[in-house]
């Protein structure tokens, strides 16, 4: 099997090994694909070396097949394509007594604080797996994950039919984001600063703005009859993303912060204050949102193929990185059974 290291460094090792047969309770994964998101890159750069352990395979976007089952694992076979739900909890903090499992104080995120899907073969516990439908290709559903985010976050907004909503970065959460919103109904908006960005935001059948040519608030104002939006996604992980979602709400509007803000940022308190806004917190995702994203995906309600917009192979899994850091491209996957070396 072939796996990428993280070492510390900005270069990943790719290492041949041997795959670890699945003990009691777990299954060995055939590992199809694995998309490359931001958490990635921030590993990258040494911001999570205080979760990651190194050597580490990091990886949580991913879509494969099962390769072998563990002793006392019922309801599953080889041959079966699924995802991993990559979260695993105490059960027993303040989070999870109170229901909210996700948000556990002590969580393990499989593919950061333990080892994650960038390798051939992968041996998780059965507990984690969803099931995807058989006809399902597995480079589209390894953008199960990512859309499970954007599902929850929707739904932590409290989104209703009509409702005006400001996306604020149209990467590849702010597009699935802005997707899951207009199937709920909203009346959506884009603010993507990059070219390659907006034109797939348009291919998505999204409104989508420019925020370097024309000022959001004017825009947003003008598009709502001067009442401002009824919810602002900031997905940007930018100050100026924070002053701009911030801007543009209406009377008490709701503010969801979804982007990784690795510093602290100014938030206008006085705007909040005045105009009475909520501020949302929005984090991984629940079970229900999981389903609920293998749907849509599987229904080609979020189309990923005009989301997926390079595939490389394992053994080039440094080009994937470069590539997604270096901005344009929406959703980067690994191919982790081709080893494509160059």
């Amino acid at each position: 099997m072939r796996s990428a290291l993280y070492t510390g460094g900005p270069t990943f090792a790719v290492v041949d090994g041997e795959a670890r047969p699945p003990g009691p309770g777990e299954v060995r994964i055939d590992v199809a694909y694995t998309g490359i998101c931001g958490t990635d890159l921030h590993i990258r750069h040494g911001a999570m070396d205080q979760r990651v352990r190194m050597p580490a395979v990091i990886g949580h976007e991913m879509a494969g097949r099962i390769a072998d089952v563990g002793q006392g694992v019922s309801g599953w076979s080889v041959g079966d394509p699924v995802t991993v739900v990559p979260l695993e909890w105490c059960g027993h903090c303040p989070a999870c007594r109170a229901g909210h499992n996700h948000i556990c104080h002590n969580l393990n995120f499989v593919g950061i604080d333990s080892p994650g899907s960038l390798q051939s073969s992968w041996t998780v516990p059965a507990r984690l797996l969803a099931r995807l439908p058989p006809g399902l290709p597995l480079q589209r559903a390894a953008l199960v994950e990512p859309t499970a985010v954007a599902v929850h976050d929707v739904r932590r907004a409290g989104i209703v039919a009509g409702e005006t909503v400001v996306v604020v970065g149209g990467g590849p959460i702010g597009l699935l984001v802005a997707r899951v919103a207009a199937t709920d109904g909203a009346d959506v908006l884009v603010f993507e600063l990059d070219a390659r960005r907006r034109a797939v935001a348009q291919r998505l059948g999204l409104s989508v703005v420019d925020p370097s040519v024309e000022d959001a608030s004017s825009v947003v104002a003008e598009w709502t009859s001067g009442a401002g939006a009824a919810v602002a996604f900031e997905v940007s992980g930018s100050a100026a993303g924070v002053g701009m979602a911030t801007d543009v709400l209406a009377t008490r509007g709701r503010l969801v912060m979804v982007a990784i803000h690795s510093v602290p940022r100014e938030v206008d308190l006085f705007r909040v204050f005045w105009r009475e806004l909520s501020i949302i917190g929005a984090r991984v995702y629940e079970r229900e949102d999981v389903e609920r994203a293998i749907s849509l995906v599987a229904r080609d309600v979020v189309p990923a193929d005009l989301l997926i917009t390079r595939v490389v192979p394992i053994g080039r899994v440094n080009e994937a990185l470069d590539a997604l850091e270096q901005g344009g491209e929406v959703k980067v996957l690994v191919d982790c059974q081709s080893v494509g070396d160059g």
